[in-house]
């Protein structure tokens, strides 16, 4: 297939302009423990869905970042694309976009439809599962099924305001757990997603959506951008906006930025938060602000996924993690906030109406006016 033509910068930096600051949250309800058990009909909770909005509200989010799947398409597309449309309606009441995930590479490689599992004890998103998962990942044969999925949501979404931006793939490099794998399991991985991720992009683009694409990158140093990986290379590539995982320091974050600065086009943040990590709201969403990057947290209210607790869980014991000291997640299910403090500071950035520095650069203003628009072909 021939690979569509990404947006220019011009189009990229007036699509940026011309929208409030992107901070938000990757959103699952509490009621849900992964992707499945939020979108299917059984577990679909579009009252707790809406408290939650309510909170992400409260705080001034523009965005919230919500996975999809593949399975759910698969089975039952007009039931899926029903919920999502309810869905969007309850964010866009609330004044909140939708940055809608397509693929997602974290977690349990074997997916499955109809009741999930229970979340196990102590353990941090114990019950996420991938999209695609390893079997049709693999399977040449189950691409086509994969190609109907990507077309169908995005031609569904391509001219519908609610949804702000397509994320083709969550962390394509990613595993089922990265504190296990070594350098040669994340590179197989990659490989293999490599050329689905491609496709995946030029699915998309040809639906003509009027939305930016992007895939963030995540892993590794990208001081040199000439010498990312191949995988890494193809997402900044094929990204109208890019976008970026981060959940270090003040100092880091902003090394990042840097790094992805000679690119010429605005900057998302679409995950970081993790406090005991350095990666809190007060020394991010400064940095975030002043650079005019986007900043779309991990989590907003503690539940199923538990991703409250730290990731060191994966691997040890968490019988003496303190209890106050949460990971990720902002609120209780009860909508009391974990740090009333940390709350008045968010409510305090998101409402300082422009950005801190000068987010894009100049574009003279006789230039013609760029429509996010392409024609396949």
């Amino acid at each position: 297939m021939t690979q569509f033509p990404i947006w220019t910068a011009d189009t990229a930096w007036r699509w940026y302009a011309a929208r409030p600051w992107i901070a938000g949250c990757n959103f699952t309800p509490s009621t849900a423990i992964n992707q499945l058990e939020m979108w299917q009909g059984d577990t679909f909770d579009p009252a707790t869905i809406d408290a939650e909005l309510a909170m992400a509200q409260s705080l001034g989010m523009t965005v919230v970042r919500v996975y999809l799947h593949d399975l759910l398409w698969a089975a039952e597309s007009e039931a899926f694309a029903q919920r999502i449309d309810q869905f969007l309606d309850l964010a866009a009441a609330r004044s909140i976009g939708v940055m809608l995930v397509l693929f997602d590479s974290c977690w349990d490689p074997a997916p499955h439809l109809g009741p999930q599992r229970a979340p196990r004890d102590n353990v941090h998103n114990s019950g996420w599962v991938q999209s695609p998962g390893m079997a049709a990942l693999l399977d040449p044969a189950q691409h086509e099924r994969l190609e109907q999925y990507v077309r169908g949501v995005v031609r569904r979404y391509a001219s519908d305001p609610r949804v702000t931006i397509w994320d083709i793939w969550n962390e394509p490099d990613n595993g089922p757990d990265v504190a296990r794998c070594d350098a040669d399991e994340m590179g197989t991985k990659a490989q293999a997603v490599l050329p689905l991720l491609e496709r995946a992009f030029d699915w998309a683009r040809s639906e003509a959506p009027m939305q930016p694409l992007t895939s963030g990158i995540w892993l590794g140093d990208w001081s040199n951008l000439d010498a990312l990986t191949p995988l890494q290379r193809a997402q900044l590539d094929r990204s109208d906006i890019v976008s970026f995982h981060n959940y270090g320091t003040a100092a880091d974050f902003e090394r990042r930025v840097e790094w992805l600065r000679p690119l010429g086009r605005p900057i998302i943040c679409t995950e970081f938060m993790a406090r005991p990590a350095g990666s809190t709201f007060e020394a991010i969403l400064p940095i975030a602000k002043r650079h005019g990057v986007g900043a779309i947290c991990w989590g907003l209210v503690r539940g199923k996924t538990q991703t409250h607790l730290p990731w060191d869980n994966w691997v040890s014991d968490l019988e003496d993690f303190p209890k106050e000291a949460w990971f990720h997640d902002i609120f209780e299910p009860n909508g009391s906030p974990h740090d009333a403090a940390e709350v008045e500071f968010i409510r305090q950035m998101t409402n300082l109406a422009d950005f801190i520095g000068v987010p894009a650069p100049t574009i003279a203003a006789d230039a013609p006016a760029a429509e996010p628009v392409f024609a396949p072909g």
